[in-house]
């Protein structure tokens, strides 16, 4: 006798039945690794999404932050009556500056030259606070001031681009003015006694950091050299050998850097 196979379809007493396929052990676990990989892959992405998004949130309270310190954080705070500048001179040279001045806050009026008042003239200005430091032999001064802009984070960084892309920061006719307070040993610093300066845009912040040095005995620059060009290796002008750029570069950093740091502060204190 001859037995057949029974056909595809049919079970034991022959009554027809669905056909379909058949689903092998390695099929079903390819297919459970396949959801498993794209269920990873989609939380990795909501996660950075989620991260991005945190970063971003952050960034902004941030800049919210920064742009009242001027009348919550202490003077004392912006402009410590003493800032130690380990390194900051020529040669790596320590220096140390004393705060001999500090200017009543107050509105931009007068505080700069005509061109560099209308090169800051798209951030407008909120408030501005200035002091003025000496070094420990006196022989030179150096105002550094914090404007502090009413411009959002996108305005900023669109004066940054410009400063950088048009070298506004180096150019004679737009240096910062000094303060010169009276009964100090910067009485008699005037816009003719600027020897170096540096304008910082921030863009994580609404403000723009700045500082102009000169010699405390009043004497007549004929040619101001921007710090960045003063303190350059072999630099060979009076007033990049005097260090006046180290000066005014090193006091407008460890400025920067306290704001900073009052900013972070300050975030990390508000409420969640």
């Amino acid at each position: 006798m001859v037995s057949f196979g029974e056909p595809e379809g049919y079970d034991g007493p022959a009554r027809p039945r669905p056909i379909g396929v058949r689903i092998g052990p390695r099929t079903a676990a390819a297919a459970a690794c396949l959801v498993l990989g794209l269920g990873l892959v989609g939380g990795a992405v909501t996660g950075s999404w989620l991260v991005g998004d945190s970063a971003a949130a952050g960034a902004r309270d941030s800049f919210a932050t920064a742009k009242s310190l001027w009348h919550s954080v202490p003077v004392d705070t912006l402009f410590p009556p003493s800032v130690a500048g380990k390194g900051a001179g020529p040669g790596d040279a320590d220096r140390t500056w004393t705060r001999i001045a500090v200017a009543p806050d107050s509105g931009c009026k007068g505080a700069f030259d005509p061109l560099l008042r209308k090169a800051l003239a798209p951030v407008g200005c909120e408030r501005l606070l200035r002091a003025t430091y000496t070094d420990a032999t006196q022989s030179y001064v150096t105002t550094v001031g914090l404007l502090f802009t009413k411009a959002d984070a996108t305005a900023m960084t669109a004066l940054d681009t410009r400063f950088t892309k048009e070298g506004l920061d180096r150019r004679r006719d737009l240096m910062p003015r000094p303060y010169a307070a009276q009964d100090t040993v910067a009485a008699a610093f005037g816009t003719e006694q600027r020897a170096s300066w540096t304008v910082s845009v921030l863009t994580d912040a609404p403000v723009v950091v700045y500082a102009v040095s000169g010699w405390a005995d009043g004497r007549t620059v004929d040619e101001a050299q921007p710090a960045e060009a003063a303190m350059e290796s072999g630099a060979g002008t009076a007033v990049a050998q005097a260090g006046l750029g180290h000066e005014a570069q090193g006091l407008a950093d460890r400025i920067e850097r306290a704001l900073r740091r009052n900013v972070g502060s300050a975030a990390t204190e508000q409420p969640s």
